[in-house]
């Protein structure tokens, strides 16, 4: 690195705080990353400042007639953080903890993480203030098309395509598809992904982001010369990406010693049958609390077992600097986005824990969501057989991709996958050029 690069981050433009972000948050924990990656690539201070900025911040309020006929209003928000490398790409999330910082932070996660897979779309996210939980769903309904409704100029299926994420599904994308078309005055299935199979959704999307995690949890283990039949593994969360996770890794006849979800952690040391975990949880209300095939331990117990394999699978910043001295797993594989906070990134890195990262472990429900999106625009679906095999490819070769980068610079595989979709993202930017 030439010592005008090096002067001019230690002047400051890597390390300037971005404005209004709280330095704990999600996106301060990105930001931490990014700059990390742009030292190693000595971005130019224009396209540092470019690709930490979020294209688009969008905040709607969306009033709803109630069943009782009483009006809510409730606040909704879309980012836009990057489209060069194609349209944006970003799930919605409904909770009542939602907040434009995590949604800033989601949206450059996934610029990041479609950047990784080399799939041709830029990033973003969308969320709306509400516990979905306390609403019927005809006010889901009318919620879910005000809502549609307040994004129609940013919306669309070349300009910004929503996905179910937290709290959302398929019957939510059916009902934004909808309401876009009809303002559109004709039927558009690639608006959005994760759509009912009958409406242009794809086989084997509900699948894609356990399968994914499996792929690279694999493609690590084979890289520390472990066989997935010798291999101890944790899941925590139980939900769809976790129990799919769970599945696929018990047929690769690994032993499953725990599960979790909002209950509580389950143990057993001798391996859990999950297919009858699975079945329990579908007919308890997709909970497992009373499952008596392991012993309740608690979450953060769960977190520190002595494992092979840990795949945190339900929400952010699960491993912190403080609980990150006791993990004793060999590979983290990130199911969850953010499951692991920046500073203990170094303690798991001194412990010699290989970590698969999010934007790259999580990273097969948007490669199958790209998949969706071809086949409505062709007109043509395949079949599940080929969507899977296409999936285990192009997370492999990524996984591989990586692999490289880190090798190439003596860094991290966190390291190495911001590295990569950060130089993807600033190449391409530098061809098309900045229009005056």
């Amino acid at each position: 690195m030439s010592n005008n690069k090096k002067n001019s981050i230690s002047s400051g433009f890597y390390k300037e705080p971005v404005p209004h972000i709280t330095p704990d948050s999600p996106f301060a924990s990105m930001m931490e990353r990014f700059r990390f990656a742009a030292e190693i690539l000595e971005l130019n201070e224009g396209v540092f400042k470019y690709l930490s900025s979020p294209e688009k911040v969008i905040m709607v309020s969306i009033p709803v007639t109630m069943d009782n006929g009483d009006i809510e209003v409730f606040e909704g928000y879309r980012v836009i953080h990057n489209s060069i490398l194609g349209p944006s790409k970003g799930g919605i999330r409904y909770s009542d903890d939602v907040t434009i910082d995590e949604v800033k932070a989601l949206a450059a996660w996934m610029t990041w993480k479609c950047a990784v897979v080399n799939v041709p779309f830029g990033g973003a996210k969308g969320g709306v203030r509400v516990n979905p939980k306390e609403l019927s769903q005809n006010e889901l309904e009318r919620l879910t098309r005000r809502y549609t409704s307040n994004m129609l100029d940013v919306f669309g299926p070349d300009r910004d395509i929503p996905a179910p994420d937290m709290n959302t599904n398929e019957q939510v994308m059916a009902w934004i598809m909808d309401t876009y078309s009809m303002n559109q005055k004709k039927t558009e299935t690639a608006v959005v992904t994760g759509k009912p199979i009958i409406l242009g959704g794809s086989k084997g999307r509900k699948e894609a982001t356990g399968r994914g995690v499996v792929t690279c949890t694999l493609a690590a283990l084979s890289k520390l010369r472990i066989s997935p039949s010798k291999t101890s593994v944790v899941v925590q969360g139980f939900g769809n990406v976790g129990s799919v996770s769970a599945q696929l890794m018990y047929e690769q006849g690994a032993k499953i010693i725990a599960i979790s979800d909002i209950s509580g952690g389950y143990y057993n040391k001798d391996g859990i049958n999950i297919p009858a975990a699975t079945q329990y949880s579908l007919t308890n209300g997709f909970s497992l609390e009373g499952f008596d095939g392991a012993e309740k331990i608690s979450n953060r117990e769960l977190l520190e077992l002595e494992c092979d394999v840990l795949i945190p699978a339900a929400k952010e910043d699960q491993i912190n600097k403080d609980n990150a001295p006791n993990i004793k797993a060999k590979i983290i594989s990130e199911g969850a986005n953010g499951p692991v906070t920046a500073n203990a990134d170094k303690i798991l890195e001194e412990k010699g824990i290989m970590i698969v990262p999010d934007i790259l472990a999580n990273a097969g429900g948007v490669t199958v969501s790209y998949f969706e999106w071809v086949q409505d625009r062709h007109g043509y679906f395949w079949t599940e057989e080929r969507v899977n095999r296409r999936l285990n490819r192009l997370m492999r070769e990524s996984f591989d991709n990586l692999f490289m980068v880190s090798e190439k610079y003596s860094i991290t595989l966190r390291q190495a996958a911001y590295v990569y979709a950060i130089d993807r993202v600033a190449t391409t930017l530098k061809l098309r050029g900045i229009y005056a």
